[in-house]
């Protein structure tokens, strides 16, 4: 197959890279001219140079594939103007539909988030679950969501949607404070240590991928990949500090503090274009409940992820030590 992959310079974008190369597949990638790296043209794929929300450079990128998996995203930081998320989240992603639809391209994989179904009320939330983005990352994802399947019906293009859990594993940032405050024995849970936090190890994730971009129950249709359980904020902390040897504080921080102190901070640096040492956002990641299904998945797909979370923990702890991250 040819496929055509923006996100290749990014983890989760690298990691699909290589697995389609490995298995066979021609690749074309959609890369920005200052993230083009030596290992990526020595990767095997076709490194095309250009920028989300060109409609000339998604023909040029496009042309010739049998799909499109589209990864690439500017994700939450708050040095971004809203208007930033839209022109790359959502007018990109059009741009890139209405190119996949001219080429007549089968299958567009199009990658969302769980985010934006928001604080799950009633977990574990499932694909139909409500909607209820609460930052300009999760709005404009889900409307390049709905932006995504509804081209789909309308240009009759297969559209597969794709709403991965957190994303962690060897040489992923998210989490890595987080391991290190709890490696260092500097690590307090914040708010009540009850809300649920979904993770998916990268193997999984790709394998998820994969079967949204081969199988064909995939068309149409929109997907949690996720990891095989939750872990509440709690047993997330004490998994990590069982996999680096650390501690935990014996008591609680109060969330509110925090959110006051992170809409403080994030007011006097964002008019200056310098990121926030903390803002809201950050503070969302311990009192927001974050559970989901992935039996829609399992179903449809025969997606069946082989990480459980303490084994991705620790896999993750080995690799951040062995390479001095840690």
């Amino acid at each position: 197959m040819k496929v055509a992959l923006t996100g290749a310079s990014g983890y989760t974008g690298g990691h699909i890279l290589r697995k389609l190369l490995a298995r066979g597949d021609s690749v074309t990638a959609l890369v920005r001219e200052g993230s083009i790296t030596p290992a990526l043209q020595a990767s095997g794929a076709q490194i095309v140079a250009g920028v989300l929300g060109s409609a000339d450079d998604a023909r040029r990128f496009i042309a010739g594939c049998d799909a499109v998996m589209h990864v690439a995203a500017v994700y939450r930081t708050a040095g971004h103007p809203d208007s930033y998320y839209r022109q790359i989240n959502v007018e990109g992603t059009r741009k890139l539909l209405e190119a996949a639809t001219e080429a007549g391209v089968r299958r567009f994989v199009h990658t969302s988030t769980v985010g934006v179904h928001g604080d799950v009320k009633h977990p574990p939330a499932d694909e139909n679950s409500p909607i209820a983005p609460s930052d300009i990352y999760q709005e404009t994802k889900a409307e390049a969501d709905a932006m995504a399947r509804e081209f789909g019906r309308a240009r009759g293009i297969e559209v597969a949607i794709v709403r991965p859990g957190a994303i962690y594993g060897p040489g992923e940032t998210r989490l890595l404070k987080v391991f290190r405050g709890i490696a260092r024995g500097r690590y307090a849970v914040v708010g009540k240590g009850t809300p649920h936090y979904h993770l998916v190890y990268i193997d999984d994730l790709v394998d998820g991928f994969l079967l949204a971009l081969d199988r064909r129950e995939a068309a149409g249709e929109t997907f949690i990949i996720a990891g095989p359980s939750s872990l509440s904020q709690d047993d997330l902390a004490r998994e990590v500090a069982r996999a680096t040897g650390g501690s935990v504080w014996p008591f609680h921080i109060p969330a509110w503090p925090i959110q006051r102190l992170g809409d403080l901070v994030e007011a006097i640096c964002v008019p200056f274009g310098v990121e926030p040492p903390i803002h809201r956002r950050r503070v969302d990641f311990w009192v927001k409940n974050r559970s989901f299904s992935i039996e829609k998945a399992r179903r449809l797909l025969g997606y069946d992820p082989k990480v459980g979370t303490m084994e991705g923990i620790r896999r993750t702890a080995q690799w951040y030590r062995e390479h001095g991250w840690l």
